[in-house]
């Protein structure tokens, strides 16, 4: 499995928990899921 999909998985994961009403301190998971995408999404642009 490539990176690029374990990004992707990992921000799948996220937005599910951030959908649940889950309470988390400190830190919000669903712009840590959108970051996780952003940079699957930029993947091959960022290792060239």
């Amino acid at each position: 499995m490539s990176t690029q999909a374990v990004l992707y998985i990992i921000a799948i994961i996220l937005l599910v928990l951030a959908a649940l009403p889950v309470p988390t301190r400190g830190i919000r998971l669903a712009p840590l899921a959108a970051a996780a995408a952003l940079a699957g999404y930029a993947w091959p642009v960022l290792t060239g």
